[in-house]
Formats: C-alpha cells, structure tokens, sequence
C-alpha cells in the first residue's frame, strides 16, 4: 500500500521546523569587554555593560536579541576588574528561558575581533551571530538569522542608515553588492552604518589570525568584514527599527529614550 502524499500544511510546517532547526544550531556570541573609558567616571567602579538602560542593564538588551532570534547556545566576552559580576546578574541565564549561559574573560585591550577568537573553542566549527554588547535594536534579527542559515558560506552583517555615518563603520555599496567598509570615514561613501551584529561561518577564526593590529594596537572586525568582502562571501541585510549603541554619554541617554518611548508605546497600546 503506498504512503499518502504529505499535504501543503504538512509540507509548510516540515519547513518552519526545519528552519526552527537551523537557527536553533546557531551559536551565539556577546562581546562585553573593553574598558568603557568614555563613560568615565561611571565606568571606575563597574562594567559598562551593567550600566542601566531605562529598567534593564545594558547587557540584558543584546541577550535578548539573541535569544529572540532562537539562538539558545550563548558566550559572554568580558574582561576588566568587574567581569565577576555578569556571573553574579546572570547566573546560568535562566531568567531568559536558558539552561546554561557560557562565559570567558580577555585579558588586556586587544579589540572586537581579538575577543571574538577566544570563542573558537565554543564555536566548535559552527555558525555563529556576534553582538556587540552595547548595541540596542528595536526589532528582532529572527529572520536575517534565518536567511544566513540558508546560505552555504561567508558572513552577513547589517546595515542602518543614519545621519552621523563617520562615527561608524561605513558600508560603500554598488548595488546589491558591498564593495568594502570603511572605519570611521572622513567622508563616508555611503550613509549606511554596519550595526554591531554579525554572522559567521567557521571560517571567521582562521581569518582573525591573519590580521595585525591597527595603529591603535587592536584586531579589528572590520578588517575580518573586509576579507569576507575580498573573498565574495559577505552578504547584509537592512535592520528595522531604531538601533543605537550606548558607549557615550550621549548614546547611552539616547538608548534610554528610546527603550522608555517603546515601552511608552506599548502601554499605551494595550489600554
């Protein structure tokens, strides 16, 4: 007797769990370390990273875009004297519906991209979605984690047009193709920031070693960015919603407003 033929809502169904799969097998990573010098004096006494932002710390908000995005595997970069108390706010990361929550420590200042190759090991020849810990989305990333999971190699970043493109990392792009990025450009090619999320494939630990420090004397992710570029694997997507980072004084009560008027909205639209 021959089997029945699976029916378009079986079929529909198969391909969200797999993609529920897909995503699930994704590790994710939080770069909290640095010094955070240019919140001094806030910064003497603890991690930026733990400074609130509206109701929550900092360092709840990119958790929770992990997560979100179905990611549940997840390591904390950080360093400094007040590393001890992530462990102490979040513990084994229960509160955010995980069983465990993994973490390891950089020493000294040697950039993102230093930070991130300590994650090799945990990375254990996977994909993964990087974050910067001080970056704050409105949105959820579900669906750019579901695309790269799809996508047979290299990386993806995401870009958000602002007004001030010389404080970033800038994308130059010729059509749907990026060209290159550019740190913090004089006169920025484009008006399209690159966000401080990213996604890998393995690769991205052997290209880490290839590079050397910036006159600053740090690995930097934009030159990981660029070899993906240069190699034809890097695609990007655009991030709805607002995004900012909270590493100035000015950026930090920035995302502060906007978490307090999305929570604003949100009650208001519930009553």
């Amino acid at each position: 007797m021959r089997a029945e033929e699976p029916d378009a809502a079986q079929v529909a169904l198969r391909a969200v769990l797999l993609e529920s799969v897909k995503v699930s097998s994704m590790k994710g990573i939080i770069l909290a370390g640095g010094t955070g010098s240019r919140l001094h004096p806030l910064t003497k006494i603890t991690n930026k990273h733990l400074l609130p932002v509206y109701d929550k710390p900092m360092i709840y908000y990119p958790l929770q875009t992990l997560v979100s995005a179905g990611i549940s595997e997840i390591l904390l970069v950080t360093g400094g004297r007040n590393s001890g108390d992530f462990l102490r706010l979040l513990a084994n990361g229960k509160e955010f519906g995980l069983k465990h929550l993994n973490y390891t420590y950089q020493e000294g200042e040697g950039g993102i991209a230093d930070a991130l190759g300590l994650a090799e090991h945990f990375a254990d020849g996977q994909k993964i979605c990087v974050i910067l810990g001080d970056n704050i989305i409105e949105k959820d990333i579900r669906q750019a984690a579901e695309d790269f999971c799809r996508q047979e190699r290299g990386a993806k970043i995401l870009l958000k047009e602002v007004s001030d493109a010389q404080r970033f990392g800038v994308a130059e792009l010729h059509g749907d193709k990026i060209a290159g990025i550019e740190e913090k450009p004089m006169h920025p090619k484009s008006t399209y920031a690159v966000t401080g999320i990213y996604m890998y494939d393995a690769t991205v630990f052997d290209k880490i070693r290839q590079l050397v420090p910036s006159r600053r004397g740090e690995l930097e992710i934009t030159d990981v960015n660029n070899l993906y570029i240069q190699e034809g694997t890097m695609t990007f997507g655009y991030l709805e919603g607002w995004w900012t980072d909270a590493g100035t004084f000015e950026s930090l009560l920035r995302a502060t407003n906007l978490v307090a008027n999305m929570r604003s909205s949100v009650a208001g639209g519930g009553e």
